[in-house]
């Protein structure tokens, strides 16, 4: 039987593309971005699932997601490149991914199991996702329509990544091993994700107002619904990992979309009665 849960809403702002949420749980902070306005958010989640914003640093450009050091250090996919932003506010430029005055730009990304970051393209034709180390990228997919959703399996072992145009969610050992189709998402397309403790994936469906959870084989167990059609990403957060926190979105939905869902764009968060695993850190030394 599929298990049905519904998300709560969480915050009382909203974003035009609310995107890739991210615990620290040194800080006990909730990290998020607003893609198109540059934004990255910093909030505190609070014991009844609500989420107070508390920081805002912006960029000149789009932000397609951020990642945190141990230290506390920030990493933010700009437009085109990869900045690191300090504790004391300053910013160091580490690396472009993109060519200047590209057509694409950085969209989401995350963090492998050993501290190694990795961050997907969109907005071309042949789409890119790749890993930063060494002070370089490494491309390991370049045939993508929109990468999005990035995730790896309790053991570190499977690599799962989205696919959105496609509608694919796709599945490969890692660090190197054969990209598969382990599920497709007709109705809507596939979004942000993330995996639990005992190996499921939680997918956004962006233009399905819903999170699925998937087995580690792609069997649907479960449904979040959301009260806004453009469910962006996904993580576990709260010091016992046990707060589904759902980023949405109002880009692309229409006067009357909006009038039907007034709480588009805003976070939302659910308790599914499973935890999540714990979030790896940026390490700016690979």
């Amino acid at each position: 039987m599929i298990r049905r849960h519904t998300a709560r809403v969480a915050t009382d702002a909203g974003w035009f593309l609310g995107e890739g949420p991210v615990w620290d749980p040194a800080r006990e902070r909730l990290l998020w971005v607003d893609i198109m306005a540059g934004d990255v958010h910093e909030g505190r989640l609070d014991d009844d699932g609500g989420v107070e914003r508390m920081r805002t640093w912006s960029f000149e450009r789009s932000v397609g997601a951020v990642a945190v050091a141990a230290d506390g250090d920030l990493l933010v996919a700009e437009r085109e490149t990869l900045t690191r932003v300090h504790a004391d506010g300053s910013r160091t430029r580490l690396a472009r991914v993109l060519p200047e005055g590209s057509p694409s730009r950085l969209n989401d990304g995350a963090v492998d199991p050993s501290g190694r970051f990795l961050v997907g393209s969109l907005g071309g034709d042949r789409e890119v996702l790749v890993r930063f180390e060494g002070g370089g990228c490494t491309t390991i997919d370049d045939d993508l329509t929109l990468s999005n959703g990035l995730a790896w399996s309790p053991a570190g072992d499977r690599f799962y990544s989205v696919d959105t145009l496609t509608r694919r969610v796709y599945v490969r050992d890692y660090p190197a091993g054969e990209r598969s189709v382990l599920f497709t998402v007709d109705d809507g397309h596939p979004d942000g994700l993330c995996v639990d403790a005992d190996g499921n994936l939680w997918l956004a469906v962006w233009g399905g107002g819903r999170v699925e959870c998937r087995s580690p084989q792609g069997t649907l167990l479960a449904v979040v619904e959301v009260d806004a059609p453009h469910t962006s990403s996904v993580a576990f957060a709260g010091p016992g990992l046990d707060v589904l926190v759902i980023t949405t979105a109002t880009q692309d939905l229409s006067p009357g979309d909006l009038a039907a869902h007034p709480l588009s764009g805003r976070l939302f968060t659910a308790r599914v009665g499973v935890t999540g695993l714990l979030p790896p850190y940026w390490d700016p030394g690979l």
